[in-house]
């Protein structure tokens, strides 16, 4: 039987995992890379960029280097929010709404 009391208990166990869990990600740190390694990009968990590199090689050819941060900085997000998700899911997997074992 669903009991309103265990819900909102619940709700507040998961404000506080969610809370502890976006700490815990703003110290993760992804890194992407592309045209074989030619722009690096690192970012933490909060989505903010923390390091780039860029070969020199890339730097008389604008198009290129555009194209490759580009590419190399969706892909790191792409990744924090493939986490991020993942996380979530984990988190709801653990709660029981209807208080059946």
């Amino acid at each position: 039987m669903f009991d309103p009391n265990k819900l909102t208990e619940m709700l507040g166990n998961f404000q506080e995992k969610a809370k502890e869990l976006e700490e815990k990600n703003k110290n993760k740190i992804y890194t992407s890379k592309s045209g074989g390694g030619l722009v690096s990009v690192s970012m933490n968990g909060s989505g903010e960029m923390i390091d780039l590199n860029i070969d020199s090689s890339l730097l008389e050819d604008k198009e290129s280097l555009q194209i490759l941060l580009i590419s190399a900085i969706n892909d790191a997000y792409h990744n924090i929010n493939q986490d991020k998700k993942n996380e979530a899911l984990n988190m709801l997997g653990g709660l029981n709404l209807f208080g059946q074992s």
